[in-house]
């Protein structure tokens, strides 16, 4: 039995499409069931609840030998870093108290204590080191900067025909989309040969800079994007007048910091962390049906 969270998510709902579509038996935690791609209907079990409560993640793990988690995203955040811990110590209890789950959970690329204040980054590597301290076998899929990231600036794409970053437009980075980072989980929660604790990184197939992305927008679209650097302070009241927190606000910029300082090499391309789908080919599949909303 494969457990499986978010499974409405952008990541979890393609898990589970790849889960089904090879026969595994499937149990997944949904606060709204309804919102379960349509093929799930009649062939998976549910849970319904939320991951932050030790009673469902209990009867969700109850006869489970393989979980696939991943925290839910929120721009609301009060506390990013108490954020991820505040859904991952219910776990651990759950773990400690059943036992035997092997566990696949989305991180970040980035290097453990490469960093301490590089927001997300540093708060999904704290996640890692306390699902680790359960002794349970384990994989964290240290993923690069997500495509579907760029959905957060439909509206200055469309209208303006700009991408905001607080980072340097030739900075290259690990980009990748979130149907690999699910096939990359998909092949993990169904290889029963790995043991021990690690990760595997996804960096897409190229890393690339926001001229880089720019440049290929400008072709998908047909329209001139261009990239601007903006300043940290001036990014966080962008973000936070958009409705995030002051936190998450601050957090991306301090993320932002650190991958202009070269965060995300720690780990190196290989061929097995190297996935298929394009910058491109996301840009024609997803941004731009955004876009024509």
């Amino acid at each position: 039995m494969i457990v499986v969270t978010t499974p409405t998510g952008n990541i979890g709902h393609v898990v589970l499409q790849r889960l089904l579509a090879a026969g595994e038996p499937i149990r997944v935690v949904a606060r709204d069931p309804s919102r379960l791609i349509p093929e799930a209907k009649g062939r998976v079990e549910v849970v319904q609840g939320s991951i932050d409560d030790p009673d469902v993640l209990a009867k969700a793990l109850s006869g489970a030998d393989t979980l696939f988690w991943c925290v839910p995203q929120s721009n609301e955040q009060s506390d990013v870093l108490e954020y991820y811990l505040a859904f991952t110590r219910p776990l651990v209890k759950a773990l400690e108290d059943h036992g035997g789950a092997r566990v696949v959970a989305v991180s970040s690329a980035g290097g453990r204590g490469r960093a301490e204040n590089a927001g997300p980054i540093s708060a999904l590597h704290a996640m890692e080191e306390l699902i680790e301290s359960t002794g349970v076998e384990f994989r964290a899929l240290r993923s690069g900067n997500f495509m579907e990231n760029l959905l957060w600036q439909v509206e200055p794409i469309k209208h303006q025909g700009m991408i905001f970053y607080p980072l340097g437009g030739d900075i290259a980075m690990p980009i990748c989309a979130a149907r690999d980072i699910a096939a990359s989980a998909a092949m993990l929660l169904r290889d029963r040969s790995w043991t021990g604790q690690g990760g595997l990184a996804v960096h897409g197939p190229a890393d690339l800079s926001c001229n880089d992305m720019a440049r290929v927008m400008t072709e998908v679209l047909g329209k001139t994007i261009r990239f601007q650097e903006v300043p940290g302070p001036g990014y966080k009241a962008s973000l936070m007048q958009h409705g995030s927190s002051q936190a998450f606000a601050q957090s991306l910029v301090d993320m932002f910091a650190e991958v202009g300082r070269g965060i995300y090499g720690a780990e190196p391309r290989t061929p097995t962390t190297t996935t298929p789908t394009t910058f491109k080919h996301w840009c024609i599949d997803v941004l731009k049906p955004a876009l024509d909303k």
